[in-house]
């Protein structure tokens, strides 16, 4: 995709994402055969369900149709949600992902896997996990030091309040 039809899109797109109170995640126009699949994630602070996927996509499909956005051709739209493992390029995607488990790739190499407790403008303080019976222990990580960085799903952990109880 060029990234005058990317801006293009974005630029259509993003006013009507906002409209609803969400984040315009990313935009991709992938070729499939004789068609194209435009993939839009979208996604808000308390994340998004199927009802608000739904209405999103009606919205969008309406904007689409009536602009020149796409171009000649067949494509198919496709609404969606960041997912379970999303990476975290944006400072929103790391407060939203507060104590959440994280894997870091570290800009000086080796990685890091700890769980986000607090979030401000100059980095992350983290908890990193004990291994072989050792407490975990606490560490800031400044966002210049972090080069990729991934949430990780956790099967097994209990829930805050379970905890409580």
């Amino acid at each position: 995709m060029s990234t005058t039809q990317s801006e293009r899109l974005r630029q259509l797109l993003e006013p009507l994402v906002s409209s609803q109170d969400l984040d315009l995640e990313e935009i991709e126009v992938t070729p499939v055969g004789r068609k194209r699949v435009l993939r839009v994630v979208i996604d808000s602070e308390d994340g998004v369900d199927l009802d608000t996927i739904a209405e999103v996509s009606r919205l969008l499909s309406a904007k689409l149709d009536e602009s020149d956005a796409m171009g000649e051709g067949e494509y198919d739209l496709e609404v969606g949600s960041p997912g379970a493992e999303r990476a975290l390029t944006e400072h929103r995607h790391y407060v939203r992902a507060v104590d959440r488990l994280v894997k870091f790739q570290l800009t000086e190499g080796g990685e890091l896997v700890a769980r986000i407790l607090t979030v401000d403008d100059e980095g992350l303080d983290l908890e990193v996990p004990g291994v072989k019976g050792r407490k975990a222990t606490s560490r800031r990580l400044a966002f210049a030091e972090i080069d990729k960085a991934r949430v990780q799903v956790e099967f097994n952990r209990k829930d805050k309040k379970e905890e409580e109880a």
